[in-house]
């Protein structure tokens, strides 16, 4: 099962009541954040979620509301003891961001790892396998396509018929390869997994609809009600509205929508505008979370 949480949900700037939009999700006691804006130490705290969990960190841009919180985060991690090295990967540039950034933590008691991702790179890490993909925004951005694969059942006749020793299989079963045989002569075809999609920042594009078809759960912004599309616009953002259409022609099973403007303090207001163009829409608020199982097959 995968643990999802937004700890934040606003954008631009925190207000008192709105943390900055970031994602957290949790697999097999492993995690992922994706962006980093100011205080996002203190809303991933505030949602019950571990910092020393952190194993990954997928920054979407450099725009400070996604960003600018990551020194007092690893500052965070390494005051509660953390030794094990961190991944951060982001658009072209990340390594240098990251290391401007950390000028103000350099006595960190673990090591960070860098990694600049392109349209369609793929990482796996943690237990996760993120595809990330370009996005329209006002400076570079990418979404990215979270995935939790899952192997085949335990299939004790394709082992016998394999003839693989017995003594392997449980080991076979975990994804070793031993003697000769490897996890495709004891298991199944593979099952469906667990799939994620994140885009914020960017206006309505098709790729995110294509990266999240099927998805158990689209998280996007909708940070302007449809009044402000021209705003939206302008500014290289998505409303509602234009969120809850993508997440129709994805088919997804949710829709979270998130990165609210510090204009609109109350966005139940205009969130009748998605839900009516896709009911599996939901208004995100900071701590929302969710437990999305694997299907029983």
């Amino acid at each position: 099962m995968l643990d999802v949480c937004l700890p934040g949900t606003g954008g631009t700037v925190p207000r008192f009541d709105r943390f900055l939009a970031c994602c957290y999700m949790r697999f097999e006691g492993r995690g992922l954040l994706i962006d980093c804006g100011e205080g996002t130490q203190l809303a991933v705290k505030k949602a019950g979620f571990s910092l020393g969990k952190i194993e990954l960190i997928l920054l979407t841009h450099f725009h400070a509301d996604h960003c600018s919180g990551l020194p007092g985060l690893l500052l965070s991690m390494g005051n509660e003891g953390r030794t094990d090295p961190l991944l951060i990967c982001g658009p072209k540039g990340v390594d240098e961001i990251v290391k401007c950034l950390t000028v103000v933590a350099q006595e960190l008691p673990f090591r960070i790892r860098t990694r600049a991702l392109g349209d369609f790179d793929t990482v796996e890490a943690a237990g996760f396998s993120v595809t990330a993909f370009a996005l329209k925004h006002s400076c570079p951005c990418l979404g990215y396509d979270v995935r939790i694969r899952r192997g085949g059942k335990f299939d004790v006749e394709k082992a016998q018929r394999n003839g693989v020793p017995q003594r392997l299989w449980s080991k076979l079963q975990r994804g070793e390869r031993l003697e000769g045989f490897g996890p495709e002569d004891v298991l199944g075809d593979a099952r469906r997994g667990i799939h994620v999609t994140y885009a914020t920042d960017t206006r309505p594009m098709e790729i995110i609809s294509t990266m999240a078809t099927d998805a158990d759960l689209l998280v996007c912004e909708g940070m302007f009600e449809r009044d402000k599309a021209d705003r939206a616009r302008e500014s290289a953002h998505c409303t509602m509205e234009e969120a809850a259409r993508l997440a129709r022609d994805a088919g997804c099973a949710k829709l979270w929508l998130t990165h609210f403007s510090p204009a609109l303090p109350d966005p139940t207001v205009c969130f009748a505008e998605a839900q009516a163009v896709f009911p599996g829409a939901e208004l995100g608020y900071d701590g929302i979370a969710e437990v999305i199982r694997f299907e029983e097959i």
